[in-house]
């Protein structure tokens, strides 16, 4: 027989736990993606046939709209290509909320996807993207031959229309995968580390 978790806590004489509110509301669109990646916690890929319905779309944007949500972040697969992924953008914006669309950075070479840079940076969307590492070797391995140069491309794509300059309010994010079963280093030296090497490379 199992024990309720609020009757353990209460074993221990710690309090309930309990949200104080939600900020952020985090919606995987599905497991379609153009890549297929060693580490993918989901197992996404261009065959998978997973994704969310406009229905499902549309009871998103309500919830959004009942509850007060501040940021709604988008995930996949690669989230740009649902067909509701720019419905979900430009009706999450029209609420007045921030929109986080979590990007492998290759999609923007998709047929269909030309203009995906300039629709985010016109609906303010902060981009988190996903670059394993600052060398070709390690970022290839993990997520197919040509990945890394796509990336890099991509990401100077990013840099002439605004994103990650100081100058500009476009918010663009990195996150490091580890290859391998390893925990990545402290933020700030990795941080520190891909802005030297990729400046220098």
């Amino acid at each position: 027989m199992t024990t309720p978790f609020h009757e353990k806590l209460a074993a221990v004489s710690l309090p309930v736990l309990a949200a104080e509110s939600l900020q952020t509301l985090q919606v995987n669109v599905g497991k379609l993606c153009n890549q297929t990646c060693k580490h993918c916690h989901v197992d996404a890929g261009p065959n998978r046939k997973e994704i969310m319905t406009r229905e499902t779309a549309e009871l998103v944007v309500e919830a959004l709209g009942k509850h007060s949500f501040a940021t709604l972040d988008i995930t996949g697969g690669a989230p740009e290509l649902n067909a509701n992924f720019r419905y979900l953008v430009e009706s999450t914006r029209e609420l007045g909320m921030h929109v986080i669309d979590r990007c492998n950075l290759t999609v923007f070479f998709q047929d269909g996807q030309e203009d995906l840079p300039e629709f985010l940076r016109d609906h303010q969307v902060e981009v988190i993207a996903s670059l394993p590492y600052y060398l070709p070797e390690q970022t290839d391995r993990q997520r197919g031959q040509g990945v890394y140069a796509k990336s890099i491309e991509a990401l100077q794509r990013l840099n002439r229309i605004g994103y990650g300059l100081d100058s500009s309010s476009l918010q663009l994010n990195l996150i490091y995968n580890p290859v391998g079963a390893y925990l990545p280093p402290p933020q700030a030296s990795i941080e520190a580390e891909f802005k030297r090497e990729l400046k220098q490379r």
